[in-house]
C-alpha cells in the first residue's frame, strides 16, 4: 500500500508540473531546469530536442546512480519520462495563449507544488533537483536557493532566445518555485540514504 500511494503521489506531482509547463510555454516564458536549458540549446545546436534532453540528462542521471542510489535513479528517469508523455498532450490541444504574469505566476506556483509534491516521496525530475537534494542531505543548503540558482542560470542564458520582458517574467516563475520548494525543505532531509563515491555501492 506505502509503494501504490507513493506511486499515486508521484504521478501526481509530475502532472501538477506539466500544468505549470504547458502555462509557461503558452505565455512564451522559459521553463527552468534541464529542459529549459536543452530548449535554449536547440535554438543554437541544429539537433533535435529529445536528443538533447537526454544527453543534457546524462550526467545527472551518472550523478544520482552514484550518490543517491539506484532506487532513486530509476524512479527519476521514470518521472521524467511520465513528465515528457505528459507535456506531449500540448499537441492535441487547440491553439491559446496565456498572458505572461498570470503564466509566470501559476506555472511557477504549479511546478514548484509538483516539485515538493516528488521531493516529499524521494523522486526528482533529473537535472538540478537531483544536485538539489543531494545538497541539502549532505551539507544541509537549501534545496530551493540550488534550484534558483540553476534555472537562474538557465533563464538569463535564454535572454537571447526570449527577449527581456519575457525572460523578467520566467525569472518571476522560478521565483515562486524556488520559495514554495524552500517552505517546505524540512520534509525532503531524512527518506534517502546517500551512496558512497563507489559505484559498487549505488544500489545499497
Amino acid at each position: 500500500m506505502n509503494v501504490f500511494r507513493k506511486a499515486i503521489a508521484i504521478l501526481t506531482g509530475c502532472f501538477i508540473v506539466s500544468i505549470g509547463v504547458l502555462l509557461l510555454r503558452h505565455a512564451g516564458l522559459i521553463t527552468g531546469g534541464t529542459a529549459g536549458l536543452t530548449l535554449t540549446i536547440s535554438y543554437v545546436v541544429n539537433l533535435p530536442f529529445s536528443l538533447l534532453f537526454f544527453l543534457v540528462n546524462i550526467p545527472f542521471y551518472v550523478f544520482s546512480f552514484i550518490r543517491m542510489g539506484l532506487r532513486f535513479t530509476i524512479v527519476t528517469i521514470l518521472s521524467v519520462t511520465f513528465l515528457s508523455l505528459l507535456t506531449a498532450v500540448d499537441t492535441f490541444l487547440p491553439s491559446f495563449t496565456v498572458p505572461m504574469f498570470f503564466g509566470a505566476v501559476l506555472g511557477g506556483v504549479s511546478i514548484g507544488v509538483g516539485l515538493t509534491l516528488l521531493f516529499n516521496h524521494q523522486a526528482s525530475l533529473g537535472g538540478a533537483n537531483i544536485l538539489a537534494l543531494y545538497l541539502q542531505r549532505k551539507m544541509g543548503i537549501d534545496p530551493g536557493k540550488t534550484n534558483f540558482l540553476f534555472d537562474g542560470i538557465v533563464v538569463l542564458l535564454s535572454f537571447l532566445v526570449v527577449g527581456m520582458i519575457p525572460g523578467l517574467f520566467s525569472i518571476l516563475s522560478i521565483v515562486l518555485t524556488s520559495k514554495i520548494i524552500s517552505l517546505y525543505k524540512h520534509r525532503f532531509v531524512k527518506p534517502v540514504k546517500l551512496q558512497k563515491a563507489s559505484v559498487s555501492g549505488a544500489g545499497a
